[in-house]
């Protein structure tokens, strides 16, 4: 058994205030290749979703999940499973409890000297809001969202490319809210494919998205057929096709931390309209920050 605990603090540039403090907290039971995990979870990236599913930027607009969750780890098989309580419910509150979770897998399908590695994933999420000591009586809302598919990786020995990946994936929506609809559609689905270059410089991603009332509340924007909150509220594209290039670099910094650029253009085919988004993140693993300080309190003594 490993017990964690520390204190997460939240601040944006440009704001002299942080935005939020926090206590930590994470219990973690590993035996042989399988994890049961309460307390902070690992998040968001730690899931492997596919981006339609779970948003890439919830890494930073929602880095903390907080509930249970269950990891399985073999040769063939990759299992998460998880509970996140997005929000709690008190009595005489004006607002309803939010409960997030899901289940991410992968099968790999071809033995260790295949020179095709082929994998089928399965990935699933629910997000539900509801509860019965509220005074906003509204009907209960539970948003289930699956993807399937095939994914493929062809390793090459070439000095520039060194693999090719072909990814393809037919995703789902489903409102179960039991008749008390809030959302313009009550079911969907969608079509997603990527073709990806891995080279010793950066990877090169292809992607094309076509969906039809598709929408899933943990997914990226990008990819909903109803409008954010922020965005347009009522605002629907029933049918909704895209054509997304993505360049990544990871730029090692030390054995545990990484800079990471990232670079979107994205076209909307129905509104014919070039858009792109540009990110730099840098990313470590907490025990190398850790290690790193601790060398550094030594020295001084």
């Amino acid at each position: 058994m490993r017990l964690e605990a520390g204190v997460f603090l939240w601040n944006d540039f440009g704001n002299p205030t942080l935005k939020q403090v926090r206590p930590t907290f994470r219990a973690t039971w590993t035996k042989g290749n399988q994890q049961f995990i309460f307390g902070n979870i690992r998040p968001h990236l730690n899931h492997g979703y596919i981006e339609p599913l779970f948003d890439f930027e919830r890494v930073i607009l929602k880095p903390l999940e907080e509930g249970l969750q269950y990891r399985l780890n073999t040769k063939r098989v990759s299992l998460d499973v998880w509970v996140d309580w997005l929000r709690q419910e008190y009595p005489g509150v004006a607002y309803q409890e939010q409960i997030a979770g899901g289940l991410s897998s992968s099968f790999r399908v071809t033995g260790d000297h295949s020179k095709v590695q082929v994998s089928i994933p399965f990935e699933f999420t629910a997000r539900h809001a509801g509860g019965q000591i509220d005074t906003l009586h509204a009907p209960i809302q539970t948003l289930f969202n699956y993807a399937t598919g095939v994914v493929a990786r062809l390793p090459l020995k070439g000095r520039v490319v060194q693999a090719v990946r072909l990814n393809a994936y037919g995703l789902l929506f489903d409102d179960h809210s039991m008749g008390n609809y809030r959302l313009p559609f009550q079911n969907g689905n969608a079509l997603y494919l990527n073709g990806t270059l891995e080279t010793r410089y950066a990877d090169l991603m292809l992607s094309y998205w076509q969906g039809h009332q598709f929408y899933a509340p943990l997914g990226g924007k990008y990819y909903q057929s109803v409008a954010a909150r922020e965005g347009t509220p009522g605002y629907t594209d029933p049918n909704r096709k895209l054509l997304l290039v993505r360049l990544l670099r990871d730029f090692r910094v030390a054995d545990a931390a990484a800079v990471t650029v990232r670079v979107e253009p994205v076209y909307d085919f129905n509104r014919k309209l070039l858009d792109f988004s540009f990110g730099v993140y840098f990313n470590f693993r907490q025990e190398w920050l850790l290690g790193n300080l601790g060398r550094r309190i030594r020295t001084a003594y």
